[in-house]
């Protein structure tokens, strides 16, 4: 079963934070206890110190069986801070090894050590050479526990040393006090409720849009095309996400009308022609297929539309065909100045009917003009837009033809003085089924896919293809081609 992202996210932080301050909590730790250590070693060293000048060039007020503990330091001048029950063992040198036992610190929990144990500690052998040196150890007697040791020389006046001052305290088992640990608990148990909280609150705010985007994607799922996401967020890459989704619903959108348009129209204009047919075999069928001299307009009408029917159904297969990229072009090297010469042979008839003449403009000087392309192809793009030239010319105009090359790109462009094409409606003449003029009919206007197969073909070629039309000045159709 899928995890919701906003458990995902407060579950992949929380496991982050724990990580990290793991972490941290332990090199914080040892950076702590290494401070408490280093600051108990030099507070302890310096008890010891202060103890050893009370007693420097002064007789050792002790015997071995009295310790000496500092709150019987009323020396004048001398004010050192107390110990506690921790005391201070005051040796006098030479330590005589006779002497089978010696009072140890009271930290070790035990009353007396040998002078071979004592003589073997380190710090003591650094005080014996006239250095103050402290040591940690554990004490098996005191529970196992580490203990801080601190030894200083008593001299006397002349330098020598005449006896040590030994100390010693308990460290905390944890390796720093309760208090502290407490503190160091409570901070990071507040951390974790703090980065809990500032983490369900991100959580919340990264998850909600992509939740409100799920929910936009399962309602237009369901067909609500009009459906936009609204929320808005501090986080580019969502809001990012949020315009995508919006652009790409606006645009499932506008294929829906568009899909929903050409059905309409498909229908459309299948629909005039079949009623037509049907119409005419009903008429037919009534008696008229016995009338010799009526029938013949009847059958006539039905080729006629037969034959529409048929341009309406291949310019449909070639537009699917163009969609589905199967249109298999057929490429080889064309002459395309001899192509549009005789496109323009072929409709000069046409042209003449409408009382307009071809005005073709082909530079010797890029005469042969070669391209690679489908030559039936080619030729489809050069009728339709020749068709749609001769439809919207007045009579007794001029279209110009004109072919031209610039570097490696071949430029084709028809120009008619027709009433031209309002901007409103510039754009979308290659689009299928598109009448700039509502008013036109089948007739006049055909059933708008000639220029929408032009551009279908063209793009086939790799090439582009535009329009440029002032109102009341004619339009221009252009296209180009890579060249050879």
């Amino acid at each position: 079963m899928s995890t919701p992202i906003r458990t995902r996210l407060i579950s992949t932080n929380l496991t982050v934070l724990l990580l990290g301050m793991t972490l941290a909590a332990l090199l914080a730790w040892k950076s702590v206890e290494s401070l408490y250590l280093q600051t108990q070693q030099e507070n302890l060293l310096a008890q010891a110190e202060i103890t050893a000048a009370a007693l420097q060039g002064q007789p050792l007020p002790i015997t071995l069986e009295e310790p000496y503990y500092q709150t019987t330091n009323v020396m004048p001048g001398i004010h050192s801070r107390i110990l506690g029950e921790q005391g201070a063992v005051i040796l006098s040198l030479p330590i005589s090894e006779e002497n089978t036992q010696l009072q140890a610190p009271p930290a070790e929990n035990q009353s007396y050590i040998s002078p071979e144990e004592l003589l073997a500690r380190p710090e003591i052998e650094q005080a014996l050479k006239g250095q103050s040196a402290t040591a940690v150890r554990r004490v098996a007697s005191a529970e196992n526990r580490r203990v801080l040791y601190a030894a200083a020389p008593i001299q006397t006046f002349d330098g020598n040393v005449s006896g040590l001052v030994y100390l010693a305290t308990p460290l905390p088992a944890a390796g720093i006090p309760n208090s502290l640990l407490s503190d160091l608990v409570i901070a990071a148990l507040a951390a974790v409720i703090l980065a809990l909280i500032v983490g369900t609150l991100l959580a919340r705010r990264i998850a909600r849009p992509i939740e409100n985007i799920a929910h936009a994607a399962e309602v237009v799922s369901e067909g609500n095309l009009y459906y936009r996401v609204q929320t808005e967020s501090d986080v580019r890459e969502l809001d990012n996400l949020k315009q995508a989704f919006n652009k790409m619903t606006k645009s499932l959108q506008h294929s829906d009308q568009a899909k929903n348009a050409f059905i309409a129209d498909v229908t459309h204009e299948l629909r005039t022609p079949l009623t037509v047919i049907k119409g005419t075999i009903e008429t037919l069928e009534d008696g008229a297929l016995d009338d010799t001299a009526g029938r013949g307009p009847l059958l006539e009408s039905m080729h006629r539309e037969t034959d529409r029917l048929i341009r309406l159904v291949n310019d449909l297969l070639v537009l699917t065909r163009a969609d589905a990229g199967m249109l298999n072009l057929q490429r080889l090297p064309i002459n395309l100045g001899e192509l549009v010469r005789g496109r323009c042979e072929h409709f000069t008839p046409l042209a003449n009917r409408s009382q307009v003449h071809f005005e073709v403009i082909i530079p010797k000087s890029i005469d042969p003009l070669m391209v690679t392309g489908d030559d039936d192809r080619l030729a489809q793009v050069l009728d339709n837009m020749l068709d749609n030239a001769i439809r919207y010319s007045p009579p007794g105009s001029a279209i110009s033809v004109e072919v031209c090359r610039d570097d490696r790109t071949c430029h084709f462009l028809v120009h008619d003085c027709g009433p031209g094409i309002l901007p409103d409606h510039l754009p979308y003449i290659f689009e299928r089924f598109y009448r700039a003029d509502a008013s036109r009919n089948r007739q006049t206007g055909g059933v708008g896919l000639g220029l929408a197969i032009a551009r279908a073909l063209i793009l086939a070629h790799d090439g582009s293809i535009f329009a440029e039309s002032t109102p009341g000045e004619g339009t221009t159709l252009h296209f180009t081609l890579p060249g050879t």
